[in-house]
């Protein structure tokens, strides 16, 4: 019997969706900076966001992230659930299954 909680399909697509996506879906509160100007990527976004009660500064460019205020970032879905969700894998795939990304 098969025990993985998500298919590769799944896993492929969330490690490309892009990180501002994410974000919107589980942030209680998430606002672009429009006064940011990148440094390096054109297409890097500023984001202050709140996540269960934390308030976050990210940055986002496609699907990679970079926590400011951690000096902490990475790519993909998950690792962005876990991050500002403070949770184990599992519970990551979780809360992407519930926000059906």
């Amino acid at each position: 019997m098969d025990q993985r909680i998500v298919d590769n399909f799944t896993l492929a697509r969330w490690r490309k969706l892009e990180a501002v996506v994410v974000l919107r879906a589980v942030a209680e509160y998430a606002k672009q900076d429009g006064q940011f100007r990148p440094r390096q990527s054109n297409g890097t976004t500023r984001w202050h966001a709140n996540v269960g009660g934390v308030d976050y500064e990210i940055l986002c460019t496609g699907p990679r992230f970079l926590d400011t205020r951690a000096n902490r970032g990475g790519g993909g879905a998950v690792d962005l659930v876990m991050h500002l969700m403070r949770l184990d894998f599992k519970r990551a795939v979780v809360v992407l299954k519930a926000k059906q990304l």
